[in-house]
């Protein structure tokens, strides 16, 4: 099993949802986050005033899944989420040793 984090920009979060729905990934955590990478933040105007954005609103999603399918969720998630400009985020990808359903107390893949 691998977990799949994804940074990615906040408008698109329901295209990269409902791809990720077509593949069947039943479930998702979802956490807005704030961060920068190379684009540095940005200044804004308000009121007559410049304000240093240092920090860019972005979305966190985390999914668990299967070994045999992190290749075709990472692919759906750069299709969905990628726009071409500076910010686009980042996918990290890490091995899971175990998951257990509170619920049920079932282990491993049976309880993604």
């Amino acid at each position: 099993m691998k977990k799949i984090e994804a940074i990615i920009k906040p408008f698109k979060l329901d295209d990269v949802k409902d791809a990720l729905n077509a593949l069947g990934i039943q479930g998702m955590t979802v956490t807005e986050v704030k961060g920068f990478g190379r684009q540095k933040g940005h200044v804004e105007l308000y009121r007559g005033a410049e304000y240093d954005i240092a920090f860019i609103p972005k979305v966190k999603l985390e999914i668990v899944v299967a070994e045999a399918i992190v290749e075709k969720v990472v692919a759906t998630i750069m299709e969905k989420a990628k726009t071409g400009k500076i910010g686009d985020g980042k996918i990290f990808i890490t091995k899971i040793e175990d998951v257990i359903r509170i619920r049920t107390g079932e282990k491993g893949e049976s309880a993604i």
